[in-house]
């Protein structure tokens, strides 16, 4: 629809107290919430792009933790609405439920449902200015916790350029100078508990965004840290699949990829395999990640087992199990699946889970239709993907017998601590916790220095198995990885129940160095590939003990890095003495409880996943087999590594 102006703009309802209540709109206050607003106005530039009237985004972060985003679409309207008698910049800023996605004649297909995206940007920033290039004009309008303060102004391009007003110097048109939109936005301090952005985070979104919509090139800018990085994928969803799966072997060469429209809908999806054990599945609504899955996730999985075990009994391929479950079937694949529908029904405006009854049978038929021609078209593949979802019964069978092994010997129904472990006295999993501690010397430190009542301490011998490389069987047999489960009392894997967790804090600590850094790293990816739910519940933390006490006279000061240490020192002045702690086992008792064990003066860091395709590609690159991608990934980052605190 080339003819877009205000007459296109729908006010559901007025005005409502966002500000009020932030959470129902963003999620929360705090770090997730905060980038939800990047994600909200970018939605709706990617939107304008689908639409067929962009090509370019490009976020900018600034010194002062503002962010702008620019597009090459057709400029928000700016004309008087014909009903309501004011720019449609204003209504679309400051009415809620406003915008041109209602009634599907400017936009058909969009991730934004509701008109509340770029309105509760509005409201949730201490300042907000939208600006707009048409008509050979510079149009903006500046607004102050979401209520207008300037009113609409306009200016030539080029006096803009050369001569912007002082409260637009540090806008710099990055894109098409005749047409596009500009939110720039301050995130209030009196809404959000951090106004930091985080440059991995938006790298992370607009990376998915640049794999699932081919035609758009996105830029992110860090004027704080000069880091920049441009994206655009000509290979969509198979490049997506790529992606996830560098740290692996593949069991096929190429990604099997599919698209189609069906009832105004589109289909699309891309999948590989490989010789891993875990499942990333990762899938997409109208660009929305619906981290919590939903029915076309369903529909994908079931047209998926159906293909295979269908191939497998009809070329009587099932030999030595009983039969292949879906389990078997995902097991070692990475698949990416993106459905764009016109009415998506999301469960919250955060839409994290699909819930419209039509996209299983839809995206199944889907599935279903093309794998059974592509596998008659292809038997070869069919039947090397065949084999390796037999391949995964028998593992899973092996595994089976492995787990009630580690069942009867550790007595996990009950009793049979490991000798090693220091338990506490209480049983209360609301107040315990327990330290997981490298060697016993520093295991040693810390059995003194605890509080006994609360604090459980399981000291481990050395660095624990790589489970990245290792079948269950074997990490099952490891004795160290069979004390972690038997002290946690939850299982693992499939038969995992968090209701039999035994402390309600597992404390990773570690020394302040490589070598502890490296153990960190083996624990947490057996806390991620056996016992995922406890990083997902909240139960995983890491200590951080310091890397320097710093003593002048009367006057102590421990600091847990190098900038901070520079800072002490300088302010404690000269012959002061600085003390660099090599290991957990060099603080006596007393310095390790002020320090790293009283939870009174300590400093925990939670351990989350933000993303778990991202995640499970971390760990396949930097503990799987393959060299090359990890050397990449170093060489790549580890400019970024400064110390080695967290």
């Amino acid at each position: 629809m080339e003819n877009y102006d205000s007459s296109q703009i729908q006010i559901l309802e007025g005005l409502k107290a966002v500000r009020k209540v932030p959470g129902m709109y963003i999620g929360s206050t705090d770090e997730r919430g905060l980038h939800h607003l990047v994600w909200e106005v970018v939605d709706n530039s990617v939107d304008e792009a689908i639409a067929g009237f962009a090509k370019s985004i490009y976020i900018t972060i600034f010194p002062d933790n503002s962010v702008s985003v620019e597009d090459d679409g057709r400029g928000i309207p700016v004309d008087i609405h014909p009903k309501y008698k004011r720019p449609g910049l204003e209504i679309v800023l400051t009415e809620l439920h406003s915008g041109a996605k209602f009634d599907k004649k400017v936009y058909k297909i969009t991730g934004g449902l509701h008109g509340v995206g770029v309105h509760v940007v509005n409201a949730l920033s201490s300042r907000l200015t939208a600006i707009v290039k048409k008509n050979g004009e510079i149009y903006y309008e500046e607004f102050i916790r979401g209520a207008p303060s300037s009113g609409l102004k306009s200016l030539k391009r080029e006096e803009f350029e050369h001569h912007p007003p002082p409260e637009l110097a540090n806008i710099k048109l990055k894109l098409d100078k005749s047409h596009g939109t500009i939110i720039w936005f301050y995130p209030d301090t009196e809404i959000f508990e951090t106004v930091e952005f985080s440059y991995s985070t938006i790298l992370e979104r607009i990376r998915d965004l640049a794999f699932l919509n081919p035609f758009i090139t996105i830029t992110l800018d860090d004027l704080r840290t000069e880091q920049k990085e441009t994206l655009h994928f000509d290979g969509g969803l198979s490049e997506f699949v790529k992606y996830l799966g560098e740290g692996h072997t593949h069991v096929h060469k190429e990604p099997i990829a599919y698209r189609t429209e069906i009832q105004n809908s589109v289909v699309e999806f891309a999948f590989q395999y490989n010789t891993g054990v875990s499942e990333v599945l990762v899938s997409f609504v109208n660009n929305i990640n619906t981290i919590e899955g939903g029915t076309h996730v369903s529909g994908f999985r079931a047209g998926l087992s159906r293909v295979i075990q269908d191939y497998a009994k009809n070329n009587n391929m099932i030999k030595g199990v009983e039969s292949i479950t879906g389990d078997d079937v995902r097991e070692g694949i990475v698949a990416v699946l993106h459905v764009r529908i016109m009415e998506p029904q999301f469960e919250g405006q955060t839409k994290s889970k699909l819930g419209n009854s039509e996209a299983r049978g839809l995206v199944q038929s889907a599935t279903e239709l093309y794998l059974k021609e592509y596998f008659e078209s292809y038997p070869n593949l069919g039947e090397v993907i065949v084999k390796r979802a037999i391949a995964a019964a028998l593992a899973r069978e092996a595994s089976r017998k492995a787990r009630d092994l580690v069942r009867r010997k550790s007595a996990l129904e009950g009793g049979g601590l490991p000798g090693k472990l220091a338990d506490c006295s209480s049983s209360d999993p609301e107040k315990t916790e327990i330290y997981i501690v490298e060697g016993d010397s520093a295991g040693g430190s810390a059995k003194q220095a605890r509080n006994r009542e609360f604090q459980a301490i399981l000291p481990l011998r050395g660095k624990i198995l790589n489970v990245e490389k290792s079948s269950d069987v074997k990490t099952l047999e490891n004795q160290v990885i069979r004390d972690l489960i038997t002290a946690m009392g939850t299982n693992i894997k499939e038969d995992i129940d968090i209701g039999k967790l035994r402390y309600g804090k597992i404390i990773i600590m570690t020394d302040a160095d490589v070598d502890g850094a490296h153990i960190r790293t083996l624990l947490l990816t057996f806390f991620y590939r056996y016992t995922k739910e406890l990083i997902t519940n909240g139960s995983i933390f890491f200590a951080q003990p310091p890397l320097y006490r710093i003593q002048k006279g009367e006057k102590v000061a421990y600091v847990y890095s190098e900038k901070e240490k520079d800072k002490v020192a300088s302010k404690f002045g000269a012959n002061a003495i600085t003390q660099r702690f090599k290991g957990l086992g060099e603080m006596n008792p007393t310095q390790l409880w002020e320090t790293t064990m009283n939870p009174e003066t300590r400093k925990l860091v939670e351990v989350t996943i933000e993303d778990a395709a991202y995640a499970d590609r971390l760990f396949s690159i930097l503990m799987g087999d393959k060299v090359e991608p990890r050397r990449k990934f170093i060489e790549e980052n580890a400019r970024y590594v400064t110390n080695i605190d967290l």
